[in-house]
């Protein structure tokens, strides 16, 4: 029996539209062109619906191939969403630190009170708008859990998590529900993880 995606709403060819409130970068038409033509190219479309929200953190998964990447930031580039990741701080050396910053990367220093997660907290709190993007399995390998980092940057900032999916069966760049979370840490990722049950990445699903 083929998956259910979410139902998509009034859509822009085969990318969704962005809701006011959702950050976006000002790309000119040819770098839109470029991320839709990638897109076209692969046989890939988008379905769902973002939520009309200025701060989210985004996850996405399954996460099993660096192709994950190219389809992901051709559908960033082509929406224009202003996505941001989060980098280790010594990434950011000489010409390096410019192009991670145009890719949109935080530099996040790790030995720093707290970690990434205090100190990403702290940085959705002081901007006006900012989504931050996650995969949340970590790695492209098969895990038993999770990184609960997503968890506890929503919950500490106070802002919504966002699920975003591929399912390459059918080509799919989904958005699914934005969720808040709850206080118990454990019963949201059992809920997230069982909502990612059907979708199935290049070599392998979530469970």
């Amino acid at each position: 029996m083929p998956v259910q995606h979410p139902s998509t709403p009034a859509r822009d060819g085969d990318i969704l539209p962005l809701p006011p409130k959702v950050p976006r970068v000002h790309r000119s038409r040819l770098t839109r062109w470029i991320g839709r033509t990638i897109l076209k190219a692969g046989g890939w479309k988008m379905v769902g619906e973002f939520p009309d929200v200025p701060k989210a953190v985004l996850i996405g998964a399954p996460h099993s191939s660096n192709w994950d990447g190219v389809w992901g930031f051709s559908a960033v580039l082509a929406l224009g969403l202003d996505l941001r990741i989060l980098g280790k701080k010594e990434l950011f050396w000489g010409p390096m630190g410019w192009l991670m910053r145009m890719l949109g990367v935080i530099p996040i220093d790790r030995s720093a009170p707290g970690g990434f997660v205090a100190q990403s907290i702290e940085t959705m709190k002081n901007a006006d708008a900012l989504w931050i993007g996650i995969a949340p399995e970590g790695t492209r390998k098969q895990v038993d859990q999770w990184k609960s980092g997503f968890w506890k940057l929503a919950k500490g900032a106070d802002v919504p998590v966002v699920l975003e999916y591929f399912h390459y069966p059918d080509k799919i760049i989904g958005i699914g529900p934005t969720i808040e979370m709850s206080d118990d840490m454990e019963a949201d990722m059992a809920k997230i993880r069982e909502w990612y049950a059907p979708w199935q990445g290049k070599n392998r699903g979530t469970t």
